[in-house]
């Protein structure tokens, strides 16, 4: 079953991003908190959305999502953060029940895209999103500011 995350579902959620972590070879990055989550799914002006897969009544997939914006198309659109099928329960449909409850959102509001990054060498994730339709967009390259090098931009420091 896919439906949207209840405030219940959050310490499940965290968990999932933590075993996603671990899948990506960077567990030690995530610092994920109830509390964090919490707050940017369910606090006073919610900023992140969720969707839940459950098998059983337990928590086994999730996508964890927010609106961009193209100035190009003039509409929303969504950015898919996280998608994440706990090991046991993949090739069972529910990652591409995930994805298709994203694209009904979107399709709904009237948002005219969604775009997801994935490692270069996760193939069985490449794969599976070659095969619903999604189409690379590999003539961009993606960029990060943070940590130290962002609080030198935020106070004007020259590197």
């Amino acid at each position: 079953m896919i439906r949207r995350a209840t405030p219940d579902d959050v310490p499940a959620l965290v968990e999932l991003v933590y075993d996603l972590a671990e899948y990506e070879h960077a567990r030690q990055q995530c610092a994920l908190t109830t509390r964090d989550l919490h707050a940017a799914l369910f606090g006073p002006a919610p900023a992140v959305f969720a969707h839940v897969a459950t098998v059983d009544d337990r928590v086994t997939g999730c996508a964890i999502w927010f609106l961009n914006y193209s100035t190009w198309t003039g509409k929303h659109g969504i950015y898919l953060e996280d998608l994440y099928v706990r090991p046991e329960a993949r090739g069972t449909g529910l990652g591409k029940a995930l994805l298709t409850a994203l694209a009904r959102e979107a399709v709904t509001n009237g948002y005219t895209r969604v775009d997801w990054s994935v490692l270069d060498w996760n193939t069985p994730s490449i794969e599976f999103y070659r095969a619903l339709g999604a189409v690379a967009q590999d003539e961009w390259t993606g960029f990060r500011l943070d940590g130290q090098a962002l609080t030198r931009l935020a106070a004007g420091v020259r590197s």
